[in-house]
């Protein structure tokens, strides 16, 4: 007795179809899984066992081999264990196999025949449109996340019994019974969309530039960089607001677009990070702040099938790097290639996997060990050494700091008057609002190219649509000859510049805009 049914796994971000055969004959009862399983899918014997007999089924005492196709690729994860049962109680005819042609069929089971959630439903589903499947059997409780991938049939389980009809004259009335209705996704849900989740997004009301005293050079800095998606690198002494600015950036970036929004909720699904239960699709750009102890695997991605890392996990929102020199400097070199193509590409025997990494780097560090080099005051004085000193910088190395748009120090804040009121500045509202204006601005004139930042311009598009007066272009030259800049860093400036016109409303690229731009290139001597 032979039976087929359709499941999925995730490689990389992206989904796979696997098919599942079952094969039952005489024999010493016993059961194999071939196709390269990991330890967990070969582990769904039991598990699969355990729930057919604790639904009110037969487990068939024969000899049953589960194949998992395509066999040369490795399978692992548990999404396969519905696939399996379904599989077997189909072959031995326990249930009806009509009502699983051309039906992917996804969900980890547990002992007592409860069905649980998996990870990736986002991918597998995409994958599964793409093939032509439409019918989808999946967990309750990834049934909202799925509902999100429109035109598909979703029939939505809690319990392996639920199937114990499926081979009745009835069955369509049974199956009718088990769908899953996409306008189950309420208000409410709809309303946690569109405000984003705050454990995703960094995003907190109580956070706001308004907050930060002081500090407008820096501030303008932030605004600047949040307008073009430009990476920022901010540098200064213990307590001066670096981190506070850069945690209250996402704030002022604006919402994910739809397709944004399913890229970065895929990307959550399938590294199991989406909050339990209904929710809506994360329409806040993403903020991702690893400690400096985190591996190379761990900030790109890795294993024997590659998981996404923190570099992925920001795409389309923000990475910040406290501390910058605190991180092992193989992890940071890491970071060079991603930065330039805005894509994570690993390599393993068997296949080569992709990830995005279109992200915004936000980075901060002292300018020494102990702090205080450069910006002694009262009894704070910097007591390293100038080896220490040289040791602590020498993990920023210059290919990197190439790759950093917007780099300035930041200084203690002047102590103001006893009993005077501080003067508040912009507020995230205000630089929102600004940074909406410009990434209008620079959409109205990119639309044809598909891309929205200023920093996203490949170097023709740069030139073509950066608008540059005369002055500005001979101001720009002047720094490249006087500063001996890279080519890289040339169009980097030039790419600033076009954003900070954007920011004060100007169609051209004057000469303030550029001479703005270079004096936020200080770390690397232009």
């Amino acid at each position: 007795m032979f039976s087929f049914v359709q499941s999925a796994s995730v490689y990389g971000v992206d989904g796979r179809s696997i098919s599942v055969e079952v094969d039952i004959s005489s024999g010493l009862p016993q059961v194999n899984i071939v196709g390269l399983p990991d330890p967990a899918v070969r582990e769904s014997v039991e598990r699969v066992r355990a729930a057919i007999k604790n639904s009110g089924f037969t487990f068939p005492l024969d000899r049953i081999t589960v194949n998992l196709a395509p066999a040369d690729l490795r399978k692992e994860g548990t999404a396969f264990d519905l696939a399996i049962a379904v599989g077997i109680l189909t072959a031995s005819a326990q249930i009806g196999a009509q009502p699983f042609e051309r039906t992917l069929l996804i969900g980890e089971l547990s002992l007592n025949g409860g069905i649980k959630p998996v990870s990736g439903v986002l991918a597998m589903i995409e994958q599964a449109k793409s093939s032509g499947i439409t019918r989808i059997v999946l967990p309750l409780a990834n049934a909202f996340e799925a509902a999100w991938i429109s035109g598909m049939e979703l029939f939505a389980l809690t319990h392996l019994k639920e199937l114990s009809s499926s081979d009745k004259t009835d069955a369509d009335r049974d199956w009718n019974r088990l769908r899953f209705d996409p306008s189950a996704i309420g208000r409410g849900v709809r309303g946690r969309a569109e405000h984003g989740d705050a454990s995703l997004s960094g995003k907190d009301d109580a956070c706001d530039f308004g907050d930060v005293i002081g500090q407008h050079q820096a501030k303008r800095a932030m605004l600047i960089a949040a307008a073009g998606k430009h990476n920022i690198l901010l540098s200064g002494p213990p307590g001066t607001g670096k981190t506070m600015m850069i945690r209250r950036l996402p704030g002022i970036l604006p919402s994910l677009s739809e397709q944004e929004a399913l890229e970065v909720t895929k990307i959550y699904s399938v590294a199991g990070k989406l909050p339990e239960g209904p929710q809506g699709l994360i329409t806040r750009p993403p903020f991702r702040a690893p400690h400096h102890t985190i591996s190379s695997g761990g900030l790109i991605g890795g294993g024997s099938i590659p998981k996404p890392g923190e570099i992925t996990l920001a795409h389309r929102g923000v990475l910040f790097l406290d501390e910058l020199p605190e991180f092992p400097r193989q992890v940071l070199e890491m970071m060079r290639q991603p930065l330039e193509d805005r894509v994570v590409t690993i390599a393993r025997s068997k296949a080569v996997f992709q990830f995005p990494a279109n992200l915004m780097l936000a980075a901060s560090f002292n300018p020494c060990p102990c702090g205080y080099y450069g910006h002694e005051y009262g009894e704070k004085r910097c007591t390293c050494s100038s080896t220490a000193i040289s040791r602590y910088r020498s993990k920023l190395s210059g290919p990197l700091l190439d790759r950093i748009d917007l780099q300035l120090e930041v200084p203690r804040p002047i102590i103001m008057e006893q009993g005077r009121a501080a003067e508040q500045g912009l507020t995230s509202a205000d630089m929102r609002r600004i940074v909406q204006a410009a990434r209008a601005r620079q959409q109205q004139r990119t639309n044809s190219l598909g891309t929205v930042w200023n920093s996203e311009l490949t170097s023709s598009a740069l030139r073509k649509h950066a608008l540059l007066n005369p002055s500005a272009l001979a101001l720009l030259d002047d720094a490249f000859q006087l500063f001996g800049i890279s080519m890289r860093a040339y169009d980097r400036l030039l790419k600033l510049a076009r954003t900070i016109a954007d920011v004060e409303g100007s169609d051209e690229v004057e000469a303030e805009h550029v001479a703005e731009a270079i004096q936020y290139r200080r770390l690397d001597n232009v």
